[in-house]
């Protein structure tokens, strides 16, 4: 669990990390240079959860090895069905990760939301709905693993 007291913000205890795949932790359809290995090492601290429509049909392969969960997303409203599931887990003990429309309503749900903007671009609501904005996928992972970084970042 990330547990960490954040001056103004409050204090948060995450037990989940719930992200996107493509255009997030990929490009293209391939896992971004290193953020695998930085997914082991936060698969030592929280529970890792993927929600992707699965655009490219890979992230079963990318992901393999790493300790986390995969769900597809199937039919329409990806953006209501990514809120319903950080709904499910306690918002409250998640930080998510996203970059497009489709993340928006999850990124404004969760404890924290981290929006990613590396590769394809973020989308202007997945940004305004985020608490954090990071260029690259390794940067937001780094925030989990340096905690004393994600409480500088979120300090009033």
């Amino acid at each position: 669990m990330l547990d960490v007291d954040i001056p103004g913000f409050g204090q948060v205890k995450v037990k989940y990390f719930v992200s996107d795949f493509t255009g997030t932790l990929s490009s293209g359809g391939k896992l971004l240079p290193g953020v695998k290995d930085r997914l082991h090492r936060v698969a030592d601290i929280m529970e890792i959860r993927i929600l992707t429509a699965d655009t490219f049909g890979v992230v079963k392969k990318e992901l393999e090895g790493v300790r986390c969960s995969i769900k597809i997303l199937e039919g329409e409203k990806h953006d209501e069905q990514k809120r319903e599931y950080v709904l499910g887990l306690s918002p409250d003990k998640v930080i998510a990760f996203g970059n497009g429309n489709n993340d928006r309503k999850m990124l404004k749900t969760a404890r924290i939301g981290i929006a990613v903007s590396e590769g394809e671009g973020c989308s202007v609501d997945a940004l305004t709905a985020a608490d954090i904005h990071v260029n690259r996928a390794i940067d937001a992972l780094d925030l989990m693993l340096n905690p004393k970084r994600l409480k500088a970042t979120l300090r009033f």
